[in-house]
């Protein structure tokens, strides 16, 4: 592989022109855009065959690792990918690719057919593609079926386009990254290292940085709580939660009143055959950004204490977790130039008396596993309920002036013209994290919320279409790097 060194200039031009690459026409004419446009009901049908299946985690079997949903999704992804003229290749139902090129270097897209549990109250049917307007509604139209459908169409138009390709371009479709990424150990284990490349499965302009990942369990060891169950993913806020205690006099007064002075959606205190039942409705949120979400079952504990309800894993989780998303509780709270160390609780339930409750902690790139360990050293257990470190994530970070950067980044800016934002850092994982020489890039706009993780998901046409020249673009400067 050509490597450049940082401050280089891609030299684009003079590469293009020499016979090594050849493109025919110029990519970004408006002729190319029409084109783009012109396809927009293809790929949108196209996106409504993937959307269809429920892809979420499901129960292995011989030969479907993942279950049959993603099985199901991957193979409707190759044969859309056959019909437009790709290679495909299946990885034992691991993941598979769509390939067109020739050459040693691989130029690598890595996207998922896997989605979260569906979750929340949709307004639309989640697994039938909804358009109103510019709006498309579905699970997995922004995360991530939209992004891999217009890498795919990106890829047609430049081949349709007559170019000759010096390296190879691999659009990988994995079917599990919503829930370990196992699919990119096994296309590790089986395939060759990409050379470049990037993951359309965060934000434009692009990621050079993703925070490590930490994982931690909390348990209780003396609680009055009878059950307690709420969320559904353990990288998302827990935006509903329901609560059953005993019954006190006075509480459930106290309890309405506690609750009436919060910022949840939605309450409901009840009284019944000796014991009171709390539904809480907050607000979701990806565990990247739980401070832009309400913690149900946060709020529920706060209340319970405010209430007057002495229990000790209401003193345990107030003191330790709590609702402040900043880890301070167990002296996690810090930040570097990149970002700060976020707190999430995800999922709360109940089993044989024991409450448990899963946390989601995103760690600043500059953090090593040691320090992380030391920070929280001594603060994970009292005589009211422990927490228990499961497992610790190396951060990813390339530096802003690095070629992968620069390629995909100028991309960006050639076809938007947007120069106020710049490259990232984040607090979300992807398949970067996985696969060697990439980094995230789209298919987000900043200051959109296109409901990821939540409810009424959704994707624009017109920035799918953008898109779609966007990582033409991008494929082109890799091509030249």
């Amino acid at each position: 592989m050509k490597r450049r060194y940082p401050g280089e200039s891609l030299q684009l031009v003079e590469m293009l022109c020499t016979d090594k690459i050849e493109f025919g026409g110029n990519i970004t004419s408006m002729n190319t855009r029409e084109q783009i446009h012109a396809l927009s009901e293809e790929m949108l049908e196209n996106l409504g065959k993937l959307v269809a299946v429920d892809s979420q985690l499901g129960t292995p079997s011989e030969g479907k690792p993942f279950g049959e949903g993603p099985a199901e999704a991957l193979e409707i992804g190759l044969e859309i990918a056959r019909e437009l003229g790709f290679k495909t290749v299946n990885l034992d139902n691991y993941c598979g690719y769509a390939e067109m090129g020739e050459g040693e270097e691989i130029v690598g897209i890595a996207g998922h057919l896997d989605i979260v549990p569906v979750g929340g109250d949709w307004t639309y049917d989640p697994f039938k593609l909804t358009r109103d307007g510019d709006h498309v509604y579905g699970r997995g139209t922004t995360d991530d079926k939209g992004p891999v459908i217009e890498a795919l169409y990106a890829m047609k138009l430049l081949k349709d386009s007559g170019v000759k390709l010096n390296k190879r371009v691999r659009l990988i479709m994995g079917c599990n990254e919503e829930t370990g990424s196992k699919c990119m150990v096994h296309y590790n284990e089986v395939e060759e290292e990409l050379s470049c490349g990037f993951t359309p499965d965060a934000n434009f302009p692009c990621i050079h940085g993703e925070k490590g990942y930490m994982s931690m369990m909390a348990y209780s060891k003396n609680t009055k709580i009878i059950s307690m169950n709420g969320g559904f993913v353990s990288n998302a806020v827990c935006d509903c939660c329901t609560t059953v205690i005993p019954v006190e006099t006075g509480l459930k007064e106290k309890l309405e009143a506690t609750f009436a002075d919060t910022k949840l959606q939605e309450y409901k205190v009840t009284e019944e055959n000796g014991q009171i039942e709390i539904y809480a409705k907050g607000v979701p949120a990806h565990a990247s950004t739980p401070a832009l979400g309400i913690n149900a079952a946060g709020v529920t504990f706060e209340c319970l204490e405010k209430a007057g309800f002495d229990d000790d894993f209401v003193k345990f989780y107030n003191t330790h977790l709590g609702t402040s998303c900043d880890g301070a509780g167990v002296g996690l709270k810090c930040e570097d130039a990149y970002g700060d160390l976020t707190f999430c609780n995800g999922i709360v339930k109940t089993e044989d008396g024991v409450i448990s409750c899963t946390i989601d902690i995103r760690v600043p790139v500059t953090l090593k596993e040691a320090d992380v360990r030391k920070m929280c050293e001594g603060r994970l257990e009292d005589e009211n309920g422990r927490i228990e470190i499961e497992e610790i994530g190396d951060p990813l970070f390339f530096p802003r002036e690095s070629p992968l950067v620069e390629a995909l980044y100028k991309a960006y800016v050639d076809v938007t013209g947007d120069t106020e934002h710049e490259p990232m850092v984040i607090g979300g994982g992807t398949y970067a994290k996985s696969l060697k020489n990439i980094i995230a890039f789209g298919p987000e706009k900043m200051g959109m919320d296109y409901h990821i993780h939540s409810a009424d998901e959704f994707i624009l046409v017109s920035e799918m279409e953008e898109a779609v020249l966007i990582y033409m673009e991008a494929i082109k400067n890799l091509l030249a790097i």
